[in-house]
């Protein structure tokens, strides 16, 4: 049954989209503002952009996120994949009931009580803060949403698969390399992209965990934007936008490629 929108579905569906991007909308138009004040229109300039390219603090701090987002993410997806696989795949083991509340504490734990526990550690141990400690608190949290993806994979995976391919003489090793890990990467590409999500977007923990040379790119942000919002964040954030939409928009036309070539084979496969 086919149904027409109503004007009060129109309507909500309209406030909403525009309270979620006219923000961004308005940020992208000033950052093209002459003027240093972003509320006063003085006309249309680039030279913010030219700035941000020569803002040194802002590039080191990116160069930073970058590295940690990379690194925690990479080290988050390896780890979330063995504790899924372990709680999919090991069924009832002694401690399986703490292991799993230990990988989904951090899904609801505050990020306050995270990063406090995670300094206090830190300085427990005598690690200095920096960089190092910023990627291990951001594995720390981000591995948990890997294992909760490549967990819900993993329990609507076809076994069969892993038999019959124990039957034809694989070791576990290659029948994990060459069957069970590529049904499962889709997933476990989700998770990575979480997990750089994740740690591209926090402040709190790393706020805790950062040391004076090795400040993320939120936390300069942050700081920046409490002394007044400069038109060198309203061009940083358009560039950050322009890049996810890029990514988004690739991503889209790549699964829609995907599944027309899917379509067509099995056309084409109905007719043979």
């Amino acid at each position: 049954m086919n149904k027409r929108l109503s004007w009060f579905n129109v309507t909500s569906l309209s406030l909403g989209f525009a309270f979620l991007y006219l923000p961004m909308l308005i940020l992208i138009f000033y950052s093209f503002n002459a003027s240093k004040l972003v509320t006063v229109w003085a006309g249309f300039s680039t030279k913010w952009y030219v700035a941000l390219m020569h803002d040194q603090p802002f590039l080191d701090a990116a160069w930073v996120t970058l590295k940690v987002a990379v690194s925690s993410s990479t080290l988050a997806t390896v780890l979330g994949t063995m504790a899924a696989i372990t709680l999919v795949r090991m069924g009832r083991f002694p401690g399986r009931t703490l292991f799993s509340g230990m990988i989904y504490a951090p899904l609801v734990m505050p990020d306050v009580i995270t990063g406090l526990s995670l300094l206090l550690l830190f300085i427990a141990i005598g690690l200095d803060r920096g960089i190092f400690t910023i990627m291990l608190a951001h594995t720390t949290f981000s591995m948990c949403y890997v294992s909760v993806v490549v967990s819900s994979r993993l329990l609507t995976f076809d076994r069969s698969l892993e038999e019959a391919s124990l039957d034809l003489g694989a070791s576990a090793l290659t029948t994990f390399r060459l069957v069970t890990l590529p049904i499962i990467l889709p997933a476990v590409i989700s998770g990575w992209l979480l997990a750089f999500t994740l740690s591209l977007d926090d402040l709190v923990i790393a706020s805790f965990t950062t040391g004076p040379s090795s400040t993320t790119l939120p936390i300069k942000i942050f700081s920046a934007v409490r002394l007044g919002v400069s038109p060198e964040i309203n061009a940083l954030s358009t560039l950050m936008i322009t890049v996810v939409a890029v990514g988004v928009v690739s991503a889209s036309l790549v699964s829609k490629r995907a599944i027309l070539k899917q379509q067509r084979e099995e056309q084409e496969g109905e007719r043979v």
